[in-house]
């Protein structure tokens, strides 16, 4: 992916500039570039130093030990991460604050103060402990976004049982394989979740996925949709959430002192071998990491309310809505639903009700609120934003302008940042207070993280140029293996630039020094012996003015190697037309160059995307294909590829 080999720059002629607001830089948590200096020069000294925010039950012998791809964080430490994202802030005046803003879909609310998520809590991890759980074991999740979840997740950490979080909307098929992979020996889920007025059942779901699990031997149940009697129960395995709640009454139980590499928790992410991955995270360095950069990179003061909008069953919530922000002590905002059900302003009636002061959510949601219109968020009073955040994939610069002018009103800071679940926390980020942002750019490393930009030799790319992106250096929370398959976590991430993490990225540095991610190394076409990313073609559709969002792929030719189809879907009632068509595909040819110009560009109503706002590029590789269309059960709707299938058929 070097310059040699023909890689297209587009992205890096990016000419906008926002320095931080004078008034923004002086009430900043951090606003003095020396913390990079200070972190590269002793990185270790660094997260020593960040980690006395943390309350330890016993110090640390060791800050570090690594000898890849095994890292270990603060050797003899003993800490729990339940124990300072509640207990320790019920000794201060947080003990009133909210802790965690609930929103439900059909508009009930529920706000749960440190003192009262506390106690409920404690009374989880007496339930969980009468039915048998004990440090080491672990525990399934599978629910909505209610508050049960981190309630439940907390409770795992209280007792030092490493909880796997299931997204709420993966097939039982999907929880089968995680349950099976890790033996859970318990599975916390409920009668049901809320999804655009109708409901997902996962019940249902759980009890098919149980069919093939022999390790759990209770299931906890929360009561969401329907009255009790209607739920389907299994005597001697299921149990009411409420019934054991009460029957735990006041108990409380005493956090577990656990050493800093204790596994916390397991979270699976897909591969491509098809089966998926549980990365595992453990405790002490992943706190550390992500209590760090939640304080900084989000800029946290006591009297924000915060709103990260992704969803707990993926890592973003896992550091970004639960333990990042309550170790910090944080008010932290969940809503339940989609963002637009019953309406397309459901995102901002929600800022508007709860004064949200800082919003962290995906390029995907961006662009769909472009699509749908600058009057939704227009008419609601979204003064109350001091900061906006994005993360999940790489954001094009017109997305990443319309989300500051329109929901930041022009004037907050936007930190689009870059991570992995097998990071753990975020490794490149904008710092509000110091950082002059460049859109579509994650700009810089946080401090105490080195990452580097590589050629097919491991050597450094100069600036301007482009290669792999790899990380150099350990940072405390990122994962320490795959859970059960330590040869696939080396050969995965470890093999190919020896002693060096390898994040499947590729990326490019410009001259100033800033970061520009191009999305997965798989996502790169090579057309024609030119090396073209997926996100700079996507990003150079997406500044024509009549497209809100554009997903491309590569399809194979017998010629060019590959061939590029796109597919877009258009602002507003823009008609699709064969003169817009052309128009677009030379659009993307002047941006970026005619090797780029799409071959095949189908207009289409919806992308095909999960529940948490993923395109699902490979199902669009199928359909142009011709191939028997994978697995759909975590598409939002899986209508959408069968309109899409329709529309490239009546292309050929």
């Amino acid at each position: 992916m070097s310059e040699k080999e023909g890689t297209i720059s587009a992205l890096m002629t990016e000419d906008r500039r926002y320095a931080p607001a004078a008034e923004f830089t002086s009430h900043a948590n951090w606003s003095d570039p020396e913390v990079y200096q200070r972190a590269l020069g002793d990185p270790e000294g660094f997260w020593s130093e960040m980690a006395r925010a943390i309350d330890w039950f016993e110090d640390w012998d060791t800050v570090l030990e690594w000898d890849p791809p095994t890292t270990k964080w603060f050797l003899g430490a003993r800490v729990n991460v339940s124990y300072n994202c509640v207990d320790r802030h019920l000794k201060t005046w947080r003990k009133n604050k909210a802790a965690i803003i609930w929103e439900g879909e059909p508009g009930d609310t529920r706000v749960l103060t440190y003192q009262e998520l506390y106690r409920e809590v404690n009374r989880c991890a007496a339930a969980m402990r009468r039915l048998g759980v004990q440090k080491g074991d672990r525990v399934a999740l599978y629910l909505g976004m209610v508050p049960e979840l981190p309630i439940a997740m907390l409770a795992c950490a209280r007792l030092g049982a490493p909880h796997t979080v299931v997204f709420g909307g993966f097939s039982p098929e999907s929880l089968r394989d995680r349950i099976v992979d890790c033996h859970a020996k318990l599975l916390v889920t409920a009668d049901g979740a809320w999804r655009r007025g109708k409901v997902v059942d996962l019940k249902g779901n759980a009890d098919r996925a149980l069919e093939g699990c022999p390790s759990i031997e209770n299931v906890l149940v929360v009561n969401r949709v329907a009255p009790p009697e209607q739920a389907s129960m299994v005597e001697g395995r299921d149990r009411w959430w409420h019934d054991e709640m009460d029957a735990s009454g006041t108990d409380t139980v005493e956090p577990e002192s656990l050493d800093s590499e204790h596994p916390l928790y397991i979270l699976y992410t897909s591969g491509t071998t098809g089966k998926p991955k549980g990365l595992l995270h453990t405790t002490g360095g992943y706190l550390v990491g992500v209590h760090t950069t939640a304080k900084y990179v989000f800029d946290l003061k006591d009297e924000d309310t915060y709103w990260c909008a992704a969803d707990v069953g993926w890592v973003t919530g896992h550091s970004y809505i639960v333990y990042g922000p309550l170790s910090n002590g944080a008010s932290s905002i969940m809503y339940e639903g989609a963002p637009d059900y019953p309406g397309k302003n459901r995102f901002w009636q929600i800022i508007e009700k709860y004064r949200a002061n800082i919003l962290y959510t995906a390029p995907t949601a961006i662009r769909a609120f472009m699509k749908w219109g600058a009057e939704h968020p227009a008419g609601h009073d979204l003064s109350s934003l001091r900061l906006l955040g994005t993360v999940g994939e790489p954001i094009n610069p017109e997305a990443w302008v319309w989300y500051r002018d329109n929901i930041g009103s022009g004037r907050t800071p936007v930190v689009d940042t870059w991570w992995q679940t097998e990071t753990g926390m975020t490794l490149i980020t904008p710092l509000p207070g110091m950082t002059v942002l460049k859109p579509g750019s994650a700009t810089f490393p946080f401090p105490g993280v080195e990452a580097d930009i590589v050629d097919e030799a491991g050597e450094s790319v100069p600036l301007g140029g482009g290669g792999y992106l790899v990380l150099k250096r350990p940072w405390p929370a990122m994962a320490r293996t795959i859970w059960g398959d330590a040869e696939r976590w080396y050969d995965q991430y470890w093999s190919q630039f020896p002693g060096i993490y390898f994040t499947g990225d590729g990326a490019k540095r410009d001259e100033d020094g800033y970061f520009w991610l191009l999305g997965r190394v798989d996502d790169v076409l090579n057309v024609a012996g030119h090396r073209i990313g997926t996100m700079e073609v996507e990003s150079a559709l997406v500044s024509h003015p009549s497209v809100a969002e554009a997903a491309v792929i590569g399809i194979n030719h017998e010629i060019k190697g590959q061939a590029i189809g796109a597919f877009v879907t258009l602002r507003g009632d823009q008609a699709a037309s064969p003169e817009l068509i052309t128009e677009l595909k030379l659009h993307v040819g002047e941006k970026i160059g005619p090797i780029a110009r799409p071959d095949t560009l189908i207009p289409t109503g919806e992308l095909p995307k999960t529940r948490s706002g993923k395109i699902m590029r490979r199902l669009l590789r199928d359909v142009a294909e011709g191939r028997v269309v994978g697995d759909t059960t975590t598409l939002q709707d899986p209508g959408v590829l069968d309109a899409i299938k329709d529309k490239y058929e009546e292309t050929e």
